[in-house]
């Protein structure tokens, strides 16, 4: 299976955005032909004050109805019924009542709903350069894990944050995923030193290919410009980087090969051997 991890550089112009997205998707799909395409976490609006971010959101469709949904998630369906592709779509704000959540959505070749998981773990952190990042403030929390099928793949989901909680990819491991899916938007002070070393270590943990698309560049908010760092990549269950895009943005695409899961897993059974979890 080919799998290609979209990087973007999404702002606070949900029209932008999706017309970027577009554009990026029909050129990576048009060049590498892959099974699975992935976008980053929060590309349909990233950035901008409170009203802009409830405004960009969109009111989700009862899961796995078919029924129309908005601006985004439409143009998500649309793209994987265009290609006959399988779309991740990254994730983005849903609506619900007076509060948002940082979703995902995932959709097969022919337009259906596969898949729907909300970012568990908020970011509320300072970052090293003293920058404040409180998401619960914005957003609720999910409370389910969740995976799907693809081309005989078990696929577990994740966004962003959550890839410091080794417990919940566990979880995806022990439910039967082969490939995780973690879409982000890392900021640059933590980016720097910690996104690479996390999704390696997570994938070595649970012998899992990682497919990490993310955002790049800079975006506008109330207190100020931010910056997040890119660096989309693909590793495979040694840990091993095997596809990764550079700054700007682009895309970057590998193909996953289950006979390397399953050697990995044969040669060091890491389950089998877990005495506390």
């Amino acid at each position: 299976m080919r799998v290609t991890a979209v990087q973007m550089n999404p702002g606070a112009d949900k029209a932008a955005n999706i017309a970027q997205l577009r554009r990026l998707a029909t050129a990576a799909i048009e060049a590498d032909r892959p099974d699975l395409i992935a976008f980053p976490e929060m590309w349909s609006c990233l950035g901008g004050d409170r009203a802009t971010k409830f405004e960009a959101a969109e009111l989700l469709p009862e899961e796995r109805s078919n029924a129309h949904g908005g601006e985004a998630y439409e143009a998500l369906r649309d793209l994987a019924r265009a290609h006959g592709i399988t779309v991740h779509g990254g994730s983005i704000a849903e609506r619900e009542g007076d509060r948002l959540y940082n979703t995902t959505v995932v959709f097969t070749p022919d337009g259906r709903e596969a898949a729907r998981y909300r970012k568990i773990h908020l970011f509320d952190i300072v970052a090293p350069d003293g920058m404040g990042y409180r998401e619960s403030s914005t957003y609720g929390a999910g409370d389910r894990v969740v995976t799907f099928e693809v081309s005989g793949t078990t696929v577990g989901l994740a966004v962003c944050y959550d890839v410091r909680f080794p417990e919940l990819f566990l979880r995806l491991r022990r439910e039967g995923a082969e490939l995780i899916m973690l879409p982000s938007a890392f900021t640059l002070q933590t980016g720097k030193d910690h996104w690479e070393v996390l999704i390696r270590a997570r994938a070595i943990e649970t012998q899992c290919w990682f497919a990490a698309p993310a955002t790049w560049g800079r975006h506008s908010e109330p207190k100020g410009e931010r910056q997040t760092y890119g660096h989309s990549l693909i590793c495979d269950p040694w840990g091993h980087v095997v596809a990764k895009a550079s700054d700007g943005t682009g895309w970057c695409t590998a193909r996953l090969d289950q006979e390397v899961t399953a050697r990995v897993r044969r040669d060091m059974p890491v389950l089998d051997h877990r005495r506390l979890a």
